[in-house]
């Protein structure tokens, strides 16, 4: 007895165990190294400036050295980097200590707008993004996304509804970032933010899967998968 539906002959390989663990690996550090970087830097006697300001720039290290090291940057990618790159021009220009803290938010609003822009583009963001994880696992047989997105206008409205989710809670959490930057103790701002950013994934991945679920997007018998274009 066949327990998986069949692979279609189009469908694309899955992204190796090994190399996800790398890229989350990769996303780790850049997430941990810069939080670190400040309470170290503090304890040495830094200023929050000086320490906030070395902790924006670590990341922008990170993504040059994968560009210089031949690194392809898909769509996704090129977004991560540019906002990393964005972040560090944002605090090299920036005198403030306050406004440092909340560069988080201010990026994090920059991504949520950006995220509902797209909700009526060609791809919308969360498609590129999930399309990264699930691609080959989930859909009939394994059908590449491309064909999928192409006959079932069913599975465009879902992922033009899972970017409305994404894009309004980013916004949420960004105006969340900015007021504890600006009414919470200095020190205690660098740890929430990272914090927060696991808070905001984890929601976001349980409500979203929850959508995704009620939706069939799961089922490759789902009702989802028959809605053939007219």
């Amino acid at each position: 007895m066949r327990l998986y539906p069949p692979r279609h002959p189009d469908a694309p390989g899955r992204v190796p165990l090994p190399r996800r663990l790398r890229q989350g690996a990769v996303l780790a550090v850049d997430l941990a190294a810069p939080i670190a970087a400040y309470y170290v830097l503090r304890a040495a006697g830094a200023s929050v400036y000086v320490a906030l300001l070395v902790s924006a720039v670590l990341p922008a290290v990170s993504t040059g050295v994968q560009l210089l090291r031949g690194r392809r940057l898909d769509q996704l990618g090129l977004f991560m980097a540019v906002m990393t790159l964005l972040s560090a021009g944002v605090a090299a220009i920036s005198g403030d200590d306050r406004f440092l803290l909340a560069k988080d938010g201010w990026l994090t609003t920059v991504t949520g707008l950006w995220m509902l822009a797209t909700t009526r583009a060609h791809r919308p963001f969360v498609y590129h993004f999930a399309r990264v994880l699930l691609e080959g696992r989930v859909g009939p047989g394994g059908e590449r996304w491309d064909s999928l997105w192409e006959r079932l206008p069913d599975f465009r409205h879902v992922w033009r509804v899972a970017n409305v989710i994404w894009g309004t809670a980013t916004l949420l959490d960004a105006g969340v970032r900015v007021a504890m930057a600006y009414t919470l103790p200095v020190n205690l701002v660098p740890a929430l933010n990272g914090l927060q950013y696991g808070v905001l994934f984890v929601v976001l991945q349980v409500a979203t899967n929850i959508y995704y679920f009620r939706v069939g997007l799961f089922n490759p018998r789902s009702a989802l998968y028959r809605a053939e274009a007219g």
